[in-house]
């Protein structure tokens, strides 16, 4: 049975030998480092049989558990590729699923690739990628203040006061469009604003799509979804700006939560 290697991440070299305390994706293989000049991968050894694309697509489509499950680690070989000696590690994050025949193909890649790599690794080293993700965790209470801080709302209210029962009626629609426009409007403003206050101490920032609840599993939607790459030296500041957030935002009916650090997904896109 032919292997494969199944690459994880690229990084600088590093000094001295890693051991990496998790085995590879296919549950039994050791993770470990090669060495290409300046860069060094961290892989392991894959049957192709069972990890070729086309194989893995067919996994995707009968075994979900099988994908979540290599996945999970995928993702923990990576982070425990970014910690050596309590220190940090800049690296480039591979998506899941990328495997090389022979040990010649990876290093065909390396050198096509070269000047690529490089570039992400200089825009990488030296900071970290934390996630800010912002919930409506109290819907009554920021529609309440809606209608209470607008006065097109109050007035469209008024309005309805004055009239006969049964021509009120058919205003409600037109009432429920303005609220919901609204809140849109102060949603908007209210991500906006966390998220400029955050991108001040950032190298980098960006807007993620938002995750359904499905993903999320938490009950509540999701209102912002952010990243934010940090110098290393700005982590502690960050942090004490999202935890000054997350306290405010709780007495206008939001949950803001920050994680990190990451692989650097969002800035360093290699595939």
């Amino acid at each position: 049975m032919m292997d494969g290697l199944y690459l994880y991440c690229i990084r600088d070299k590093s000094v001295g030998d890693d051991i990496f305390s998790i085995k590879g994706i296919d549950g039994n293989g050791d993770v470990f480092t090669l060495s290409y000049g300046e860069f060094e991968t961290v892989v392991s050894s894959v049957s192709l049989q069972e990890f070729e694309s086309e194989a893995i697509q067919i996994k995707a489509q009968e075994d979900l558990n099988w994908i979540k499950e290599k996945a999970v680690i995928h993702e923990r070989v990576i982070e425990q590729a970014m910690m050596k000696e309590g220190k940090n590690m800049g690296l480039i994050p591979m998506g899941f699923g990328t495997i090389f025949k022979e040990e010649a193909s990876l290093r065909e890649s390396l050198n096509k690739n070269h000047d690529k790599i490089k570039h992400l690794l200089d825009i990488i080293r030296g900071k970290q990628e934390w996630g800010v993700k912002v919930y409506l965790n109290d819907k009554k209470f920021f529609e309440k203040n809606i209608k209470e801080k607008s006065e097109l709302i109050k007035e469209k209210e008024r309005e309805m006061a004055s009239l006969p029962e049964g021509m009120a009626f058919f205003m409600e629609e037109e009432l429920k469009e303005i609220i919901d426009k609204e809140k849109d409007k102060e949603l908007n403003n209210i991500t906006g604003f966390l998220f400029e206050i955050l991108k001040k101490h950032a190298v980098d920032s960006v807007r993620n799509k938002l995750l359904e609840k499905e993903l999320t599993g938490i009950r509540k939607p999701m209102v912002l979804n952010a990243a934010y790459l940090i110098s290393d030296g700005k982590v502690e500041e960050f942090i004490n700006e999202a935890e000054r957030l997350k306290q405010k935002v709780q007495t206008e009916g939001f949950c803001l939560e920050y994680s990190g650090p990451w692989p650097a997904y969002n800035f360093t896109k290699f595939q």
